[in-house]
């Protein structure tokens, strides 16, 4: 299966890349051969010179995914126990990405259930950990090129139009978190809340 975005597309700083992802749709195909695909919902973005960013310090074993060609996957496990999902932006070796943070389920809901160990769909895809759990991703995938691989890939969707778009900052670090680099979809019940302390959310222009 290939994406049906071009890698030129995926060629461009994080914070262009993040706010266009919203409204993709992405895919996973499991190791039983189903379907499922998740509609996204809110991004986080990433960039070098970002005190926040896993590659401000350079790259290591474990960010060098993020540094590799545009449109390919870049996962990491938090405290031990949980995996995320970014999609490597800009140009190879620059060392960004785009996190992932949560979506709407499309299709394959029961498999989803089974991996997360739940039944509600609110709790599915909310926040990127779930995210991860419920497409069955972990550090495994990491360097997956999201524009050829037969297991994960993005499809064109709709994109969310700019004035349904939301900016705040971002959540679950601790530096740089009034960088206004998290977008989410103006309304959506499948995306994470949004702490007291955010500044308030503003429209995209």
């Amino acid at each position: 299966m290939t994406s049906s975005l071009p890698r030129a597309w995926f060629a461009r700083p994080a914070p262009e890349v993040a706010p266009d992802l919203l409204g993709r749709h992405l895919v996973r195909r499991l190791p039983d051969g189903s379907i499922c695909r998740v509609r996204l919902v809110e991004t986080e973005a990433y960039e070098p010179h970002d005190p926040a960013s896993h590659s401000f310090r350079g790259e290591t074993a474990r960010t060098a995914a993020m540094f590799g060609p545009p449109g390919h996957l870049y996962v990491y496990l938090i405290y031990g126990l949980h995996h995320c999902m970014n999609v490597v932006t800009g140009p190879a070796g620059h060392g960004a990405a785009v996190l992932l943070r949560a979506a709407e389920p499309l299709e394959g809901l029961p498999a989803m259930s089974a991996n997360r160990g739940s039944d509600d769909p609110r709790l599915l895809c909310r926040g990127p950990a779930r995210l991860a759990q419920a497409l069955g991703v972990d550090r495994t995938l990491d360097g997956t090129d999201l524009l050829r691989s037969e297991v994960l890939w993005l499809e064109t969707g709709e994109p969310v139009p700019g004035d349904r778009v939301i900016a705040t900052g971002r959540i679950g670090i601790s530096v740089g978190t009034q960088t206004p680099w998290r977008w989410m979809e103006a309304g959506s019940t499948w995306a994470t809340p949004t702490p007291i302390r955010d500044p308030p959310a503003a429209p995209r222009r």
